[in-house]
């Protein structure tokens, strides 16, 4: 057995036996990918390999709190049900020594290759006294991988208006005869940017230049990471987060962004000439995105659902961090729509359903509760200029989630000022409400909250922590507001415990 494997096989004994001390943690998640124990950041290397789905993460296997990254894995058959895998990539070597830091996955010849940041502190200022490299690792299995003689495979960052220390998040991809990255990056001046490089053989690559790159405003950022560059329907889509935007309006409220633009990337210039930066996620907690093609084609996307900096209770229980559900991107009217995958009507259990309800003042439904569900609503607001729902209500009615729409500011609030341990704080989502019709599909996990309103126009995530009585659900108005369908499911169990091999 290699030193890296030895690594990558303690690392996993860390975290299966912490993880049969948390199994009954309320806060678990039942149905979203999160770390058996430990902590848990960035989805990293999301792919589809030998008929089954791969989703590598950021991962430190030895404490609920960030450290040396090593990569977490699982896999799925459908998206929907998870088996957790051992510890994948951990630091072992002197170009990756303190840290195997974001990448993506790719598959050639039959292995599955790892592309990924290795990073080395030289010094105390995390900001400034760090060295990060670009490296490969491979797998004929999907579990058990080797790193590359050749490693590093891109030693430094490019000379020119680059940073020489901010240089990571590898993500690659195929076309025609060659494989291309982007790399995040900002400029000397601390400008976010993408690096764009060229490859025959994933071994040596060529630097194309810079693909894109902030105007310099506050609202840009000063490291763009995580990048990801995809064709969507006919339509080039970088993906990216942005560190450092300031707020703008309700925008831009969280510590970092995460979002896409829309535009074209020359192959041979290697510019990508693109529209605005937009939005993917509307809420508390969404960072990181990744997506992959499947076998049919789709477009998936999995988020980290945490935010950098928030407090995070579930730390003292020994873990930390959780996945968003997969969702499927569509390009409509110049905007990308994020969809909960069909595959999760598969957690579907008992239905409960309601149509044609007029909601005056505040109003309870019998038989609606819980905290582990589905539920879809279709809502006429013609006679109602303020309304909206409470979620995981308590009995003095001093615990709860509240979601409001306000159709004169054409807005959708999300508030969990008083959702229960974690913090608090509003974030609103611009929906036009001018047809006074609201559709919105809600998925509840214990301590999550995903909302994904006009059929995925806008999507709001958020992790609340609330007490485990607190599964109260009622309607309020200041007119009339009508429910003309309600459905609501419980959703089952579908994420596994740890397989050691």
């Amino acid at each position: 057995m290699n030193q890296h494997q030895a690594l990558a096989d303690k690392a996993t004994r860390s975290v299966m036996e912490a993880g049969k001390q948390i199994t009954d943690d309320y806060w678990r998640l039942r149905y979203h990918v999160a770390p058996p124990a430990h902590w848990m950041n960035d989805p990293n290397g999301f792919c589809y390999f030998n008929g089954e789905y791969h989703l590598f993460y950021q991962h430190h296997p030895y404490s609920s709190i960030w450290d040396d990254m090593h990569w977490g894995h699982a896999k799925s058959a459908d998206l929907v049900h998870w088996t957790d895998l051992p510890v994948a990539l951990a630091p072992s070597e002197a170009y990756d020594r303190d840290g195997c830091f974001s990448g993506s996955a790719i598959e050639k010849d039959g292995r599955l290759y790892l592309m990924y940041t290795g990073n080395i502190w030289t010094g105390s200022n995390r900001d400034t006294d760090l060295e990060q490299a670009q490296c490969l690792a491979s797998s004929p299995d999907g579990i058990h991988f080797d790193k590359c003689i050749e490693n590093p495979v891109i030693r430094k960052a490019p000379e020119g208006n680059i940073h020489p220390h901010h240089f990571r998040d590898p993500k690659i991809w195929k076309k025609d005869d060659y494989y291309y990255c982007i790399l995040g990056s900002r400029t000397q001046e601390h400008v976010g940017q993408i690096l764009l490089y060229r490859s025959e053989s994933l071994l040596d690559w060529e630097f194309i230049g810079i693909a894109a790159k902030g105007g310099g405003k506050e609202t840009d950022g000063f490291m763009w990471e995580c990048p990801d560059l995809f064709l969507l329907e006919g339509q080039d889509v970088l993906v990216m987060s942005p560190q450092g935007m300031k707020p703008e309006g309700d925008k831009y409220h969280n510590l970092h962004q995460a979002g896409y633009m829309l535009g074209k990337l020359d192959y041979v210039t290697g510019k990508f000439e693109h529209g605005p930066f937009e939005m993917l996620d509307y809420g508390f907690d969404f960072y990181a995105p990744q997506t992959m093609e499947d076998g049919q084609g789709r477009r998936i996307l999995i988020g980290w659902m945490a935010m950098w900096e928030s407090r995070m209770p579930e730390q003292a229980r020994q873990w930390a961090g959780a996945m968003t559900l997969p969702r499927q991107l569509f390009l409509e009217n110049g905007s990308i729509r994020c969809r909960p995958i069909p595959e999760l009507a598969k957690l579907r259990g008992g239905m409960t359903a309601y149509v044609n309800v007029d909601v005056t003042g505040e109003f309870h439904l019998v038989g609606l509760s819980g905290d582990c569900y589905e539920m879809e609503m279709l809502i006429d607001l013609s006679e109602a200029v303020h309304a909206g729902i409470k979620l995981r209500v308590n009995e003095a009615m001093n615990e709860q989630t509240v979601l409001l729409f306000n159709r004169e500011e054409n807005t959708v609030t999300l508030d969990r000022n008083c959702s229960g341990k974690g913090p608090g704080g509003i974030r609103k989502a611009p929906i036009d409400l001018s047809n006074n019709t609201l559709h919105l599909r809600l998925f509840m996990d214990r301590s999550s909250v995903e909302v994904f309103i006009q059929d995925g126009e806008k999507v709001m995530t958020a992790r609340i922590y609330p007490d485990e009585k607190s599964t109260g659900i009622s309607f309020f108005a200041d007119g009339s507001m009508k429910l003309v369908r309600l459905f609501k499911w419980e959703l089952n169990k579908s994420v596994g415990l740890l397989e050691a091999d």
